[in-house]
């Protein structure tokens, strides 16, 4: 039976202490996964800060509950001992992993679906703090996740980081292009080339060129619309297609 003093159990000293504890670790977790995102924002990566920020944060999460197992469900010894628990979340991380992974779209150079994906697994993590007892834990790292998803791409466009566009150039039958030309080109406009990139396919004697060309700086960048203008009138290109890399 539910009673007043079950209820209350939930929000005991030594269990909101712990959830204090589970705080603090969800915020030094998210704050560590937000600088490794922005080093990868920053090159122009797929996944982003709040990718990486989502992904550190419940991972956290999910292990910093099995170490205080004690206090599950407001420390009602007898309900923790039922079953391996541990075993349950195991499973539940492991089939949301594949259902984050039916969300992860890839269209050539560009992909999308991996905040989509982490904010799911993040779903999963504040489950499974509710099903143990953590409200105070599990609310939080909902308004973390929220905050992370919202505001951090903001914080990621205020930030200095390097625009990548993806580019796809298929040349006139015959003609010959030159790699060193390209990264010319590219560089007058603000762009270098990564390195490792660039694919080279040839059908019907017209060679088809794609590459991921990296800004050096958003100030100094040309602008997407311009690029296109411009190759139009590039000499020897008879299509092309330009998408910025995004996640």
């Amino acid at each position: 039976m539910i009673t007043l003093d079950t209820l209350s159990a939930f929000w005991t000293g030594p269990v909101v202490s712990v959830n204090i504890l589970v705080f603090f670790n969800l915020i030094g977790a998210l704050a560590l996964g937000l600088m490794v995102g922005y080093e990868r924002s920053y090159h122009g990566r797929a996944a982003g800060m709040r990718t990486y920020g989502l992904v550190c944060m419940s991972s956290a999460a999910l292990t910093v509950i099995s170490g205080y197992s004690q206090y599950w469900f407001g420390g009602s010894t007898h309900m923790a001992t039922i079953g391996d628990l541990t075993r349950v979340i195991q499973g539940i991380v492991t089939g949301i992993g594949f259902l984050c992974a039916g969300v992860i779209m890839k269209e050539g150079f560009s992909i999308s679906g991996l905040t989509t994906a982490a904010s799911l697994w993040a779903s999963s993590a504040i489950g499974i703090l509710v099903g143990v007892g953590f409200y105070a834990a599990a609310m939080l790292l909902a308004v973390l996740c929220t905050v992370c998803m919202v505001w951090m791409s903001k914080l990621e466009a205020w930030l200095p980081s390097r625009q990548a566009v993806a580019m796809t150039l298929r040349f006139n039958a015959g003609y010959q292009p030159v790699e060193a030309a390209l990264r010319d080109m590219a560089s007058a406009r603000g762009y270098d080339i990564a390195g490792g990139t660039i694919t080279v396919a040839l059908d019907q004697g017209e060679q088809e060129w794609r590459f991921i060309a990296v800004a050096r700086s958003r100030q100094k960048m040309v602008l997407i619309s311009e690029l296109a203008a411009e190759m139009a009138k590039f000499n020897g290109v008879k299509s092309f297609h330009l998408a910025y890399a995004r996640n």
